[in-house]
């Protein structure tokens, strides 16, 4: 199997692992509201879910959506075309996982609670919040530019 076909399964597997941590954090400090690392973990490095929440919270209100409605989904398509060794499911979650990164970026930029005047065009998370979206949002754009490499690859070969 092609080192660049496994590489698709990193951009799903990092939004699985970092949307089940911001779902982890959520249920402790829920379980321990008085602690103050929990509240920390929750609000500047798992920020962008509880914002991407909101937002999605207007359209499906079901607890744990982001986990089990979007990103477990997109894991398990990335394991079926990795099982399967089949480009289509892997492509497809890459893809996928990469639409739903944009939207984390994207729902950042709605206005929080607190409003603040800012000279820059694009507001970003800062600190712990910025290196888990850095994070999420390179692993899937490596993973959807690997996808695209593959398919361009596939069709030179065909011609």
């Amino acid at each position: 199997m092609n080192r660049l076909f496994k590489l698709q399964f990193l951009g799903p597997l990092a939004l699985f692992v970092a949307t089940l941590a911001a779902e982890l954090a959520a249920r402790a400090l829920s379980c321990a509201p008085g602690s103050e690392f929990l509240w920390f973990v929750n609000l500047r490095m798992f920020g962008i879910f509880q914002r991407s929440y909101g937002a999605l919270s207007e359209f499906v209100a079901i607890d744990g959506f982001q986990l089990f409605g979007i990103a477990l989904p997109i894991f398990l398509l990335a394991c079926l075309g990795l099982a399967a060794r089949s480009r289509f499911p892997l492509a497809l979650a890459s893809h996928l996982s990469f639409a739903y990164a944009a939207f984390l970026l994207l729902s950042w930029q709605t206005p929080g609670v607190t409003t603040q005047a800012s000279l820059g065009p694009i507001a970003v998370p800062q600190g712990a919040g910025l290196y888990v979206l850095a994070g999420v949002l390179g692993t899937c754009l490596l993973s959807f530019a690997v996808s695209h490499m593959i398919y361009l690859r596939a069709v030179r070969e065909k011609i």
